[in-house]
C-alpha cells in the first residue's frame, strides 16, 4: 500500500486536484488540518507529524501565513521545517505547494521572503522541462517567495520569482495545482475577497476564470502530478 500524507495548515485548504490523482493513481492519502476552524486567528496550535518513514510521499500544500512567522505560528512551522528535513535525509520525497514549497526550500538551507509584489490570479510560468512541470498559467496566490537551497535544481520561474525547484526526489511548485473553482469559493468566503480587492484583483472575475480553466487545470495538475511520480519520487 501506498501512502501520502498531505498537510492543510488551514481549514479553508484541500488537496483538490493533487489528492485526486494520487488516490487515482492508487495511493492511500491521509489528509489532516493543522490549525482547526476555531484557532484561525490563534492559529499556534500544537501539531505532531509523523515519522516521515510512515509514508511514501509527504505533501505540504499552502497556508494564509508565512514560514518567517515564529511569534504566530512558531509551535508548529518549526516542527515542520524538521520533519522537512529529516524526510528528505532519509529519502523520503515532498511534494512542496506554495507555503509547501517555502518551508521545503527553507528546511533545506533555503529561505522565505516577503516578495516584491503579491501574485494572485493565473500567473505566466517559464519552465525549463515543460514535461516535468508545464509552463504556465497556473493559480497562484502568495506573497512571499523562496531562494533557493544551495545544490537545488530551479525548473520554472518567472520575471518575480523561482516558481518550482527539484532537491533529490523532492519537487517544491510556488503555484497551486491543486486549486478547483470550489476551493477558491472557500477562499474567498474567508477573507481572500477584501485581500484580492486591496490588491487590485476583482475576485468575482477570478471565480469566473476559474470555472472557465477548470477542465484544462485539472488536466495541466494531473500531468504535473504523475511526471512527478514517475520522474523525480519515483513511487506510484
Amino acid at each position: 500500500m501506498t501512502r501520502a500524507y498531505v498537510v492543510l495548515h488551514d481549514h479553508a485548504s484541500a488537496g483538490g486536484h493533487v489528492s485526486e490523482r494520487l488516490r487515482q493513481r492508487g495511493f492511500t492519502v491521509d489528509e489532516v488540518t493543522v490549525v482547526p476552524p476555531d484557532r484561525f486567528t490563534d492559529p499556534g496550535v500544537d501539531f505532531e507529524f509523523p515519522a516521515p518513514a510512515d509514508y511514501d510521499l509527504l505533501v505540504p500544500m499552502g497556508s494564509p501565513w508565512s514560514v518567517y512567522d515564529e511569534d504566530r505560528i512558531g509551535s508548529w512551522v518549526k516542527p515542520e521545517l524538521a520533519w522537512l528535513a529529516d524526510a528528505v535525509a532519509v529519502d523520503i520525497p515532498v511534494f512542496g505547494i506554495c507555503f509547501g514549497a517555502q518551508a521545503l526550500a527553507t528546511a533545506l538551507g533555503g529561505a522565505t521572503v516577503r516578495s516584491e509584489r503579491p501574485e494572485v490570479g493565473w500567473i505566466e510560468v517559464g519552465s525549463d522541462d515543460p514535461g516535468l512541470v508545464p509552463s504556465g498559467p497556473w493559480l497562484e496566490w502568495h506573497y512571499d517567495r523562496f531562494t533557493l537551497p544551495s545544490t537545488a535544481v530551479e525548473l520554472a520561474r518567472n520575471d518575480l520569482c523561482t516558481q518550482a525547484f527539484r532537491y533529490g526526489r523532492s519537487l517544491g511548485v510556488q503555484f497551486h495545482p491543486e486549486v478547483r473553482p470550489e476551493d477558491i469559493a472557500v477562499w474567498l468566503a474567508n477573507g481572500g475577497a477584501a485581500e484580492a480587492r486591496a490588491i487590485g484583483v476583482d475576485p468575482d472575475a477570478l471565480l469566473r476564470e476559474c470555472a472557465a480553466r477548470a477542465d484544462d487545470a485539472r488536466s495541466r495538475a494531473y500531468a504535473l502530478v504523475d511526471a512527478y511520480l514517475a520522474r523525480i519520487g519515483g513511487i506510484g
